[in-house]
């Protein structure tokens, strides 16, 4: 079953090790887009894309606008904090 955001919603900071996610709803049908900036885009920003997407579909998200800002930020954190701020703003 689809969640539908809601309301823009955030997650996280914007410090070392760390990574800022806010997101917004978007018109039914838009896909999920991602503006991601971060220090290593060269090297990981393909992957980091792919982790956002994925985890917002496995949560079953489809139409979000992601607004990124990495710092160096692990898998794990970056999972967690998709998933935080999609659930913040389906409340």
């Amino acid at each position: 079953m689809a969640k539908v955001l809601t309301s823009p919603a955030e997650a996280g900071f914007e410090e070392k090790n760390d990574l800022l996610v806010k997101v917004f709803p978007l018109k039914s049908g838009s896909g999920l887009t991602i503006d991601l900036q971060t220090p290593v885009k060269n090297q990981y920003g393909r992957h980091i894309n792919a982790l956002i997407k994925e985890t917002a579909e496995n949560e079953g998200f489809t139409d979000v606008k992601f607004i990124v800002s990495d710092k160096g930020a692990w898998d794990y954190t970056i999972k967690a904090r998709v998933i935080a701020a999609l659930e913040r703003g389906i409340q």
